[in-house]
């Protein structure tokens, strides 16, 4: 995927240092409680792989932008950084998930630390969900705040406003969709599963920050569209890949247990995908207890290959690139535009487990 260079990744970390030093300094002022509050909420925004920062830079300068001359670029791409760590935050509640990258998340800091309160389990249920919720909603406002104290030019605010605007709606009604989806014996139609895709993922994770960029460097309206209209499309194929790897992949890819959306029983296009096929009851039998441990992990793992599943999802995901090149072969967009969205779109192939 697309790195920051040494120096853009200093820029980046040191505008989340002064976002995050600010929000523990004035946390910790409100009391000890407050202050661990504001320490797991900084915790949940460090390290990761900057990805979307990372595409706010490579599309300011694929416009043309001469990130020497944009001090604001840098609040911007943080910004997008704090969005993320916001909706991870709130999908691990929703998903029940304590730990992220094999060490306890804001939700299972909390839980430890109503244990160590001397609370029971609704107790550490309870504090943990509550934590879970305000640090999320901390790390929304702080993504807003740097917009809107970042010095671009007005009318570029405005349009990073309508941004953000969209990536909380989408993103929002993405997750909930994802929630229902698991709702009922039935399994959703695969193109439903992707419209979830698509707006729990791809809008704020590619769709968004490139197009972010890309306003910053001043591109015209129609060269926005065309990489808005790529960036969905890698979005979805990026989304389709994790499904893999949280399927089929490693500890070492997935950051947990391999097989964990087995695990949580998810719902998803590779589901779906075997759902139409005929060894269907034998991949849902072999589903229903993949729960119950690693064995039946892999038994699920065969059954879905076997399926043709799995290949299909490779497929889908091919599809998907091609159409992003196409979309990203507008004549409204400049070579290097070009060039970023293809190194993209393989980048996203390489993710593939095979």
């Amino acid at each position: 995927m697309i790195v920051l260079s040494d120096a853009a990744q200093r820029e980046v970390d040191d505008a989340l240092e002064v976002a995050l030093s600010r929000l523990r300094k004035r946390a910790a002022s409100l009391g000890e409680s407050a202050a661990a509050l504001g320490e797991a909420t900084a915790a949940a925004a460090a390290g990761g792989k900057r990805l979307r920062p990372a595409l706010v830079i490579a599309a300011f300068e694929a416009f043309g932008g001469d990130c020497a001359h944009a001090p604001g670029l840098w609040r911007v791409a943080a910004a997008f950084e704090l969005l993320h760590a916001a909706f991870v935050v709130h999908d691990d509640l929703i998903d029940g998930d304590v730990e992220r990258r094999g060490v306890p998340n804001v939700m299972g800091a909390f839980r430890q630390r109503a244990r160590a309160l001397g609370g029971d389990a609704r107790d550490e249920r309870t504090l943990g969900d509550a934590a879970a919720v305000l640090a999320g909603d901390l790390l929304l406002f702080e993504a807003t705040r740097l917009i809107a104290t970042a010095p671009v030019p007005a009318p570029a605010r405005a349009g990073l406003f309508v941004l953000l605007d969209d990536a909380l709606l989408v993103s929002a009604a993405g997750e909930l969709a994802d929630v229902e989806q698991a709702i009922g014996e039935s399994l959703p139609p695969t193109a439903s599963l992707l419209r979830t895709a698509r707006d729990k993922t791809a809008f704020y994770s590619f769709q968004a920050p490139l197009s972010a960029g890309a306003l910053l460097a001043g591109a015209a309206e129609a060269q926005r569209s065309a990489v808005e209209a790529a960036g969905s499309e890698i979005g979805i194929a990026f989304q389709l890949a994790d499904d893999l790897i949280g399927t089929f992949g490693s500890r070492a890819q997935a950051g947990r247990e391999p097989g964990a959306d087995l695990r949580a029983a998810k719902r998803t296009p590779l589901i779906s995908l075997a759902a139409e096929t005929a060894l269907w009851p034998r991949v849902a039998s072999a589903l229903a207890l993949a729960p119950t441990g690693p064995i039946a992990v892999r038994e699920a793992q065969r059954e879905l290959a076997a399926s043709g599943a799995r290949e299909r999802t490779v497929e889908l995901i091919e599809d998907t690139q091609r159409s992003a090149r196409t979309r990203a072969a507008d004549a409204a967009l400049p070579r290097d535009a070009v060039v970023l969205l293809a190194a993209l779109a393989a980048a996203v192939e390489e993710r593939i487990p095979r």
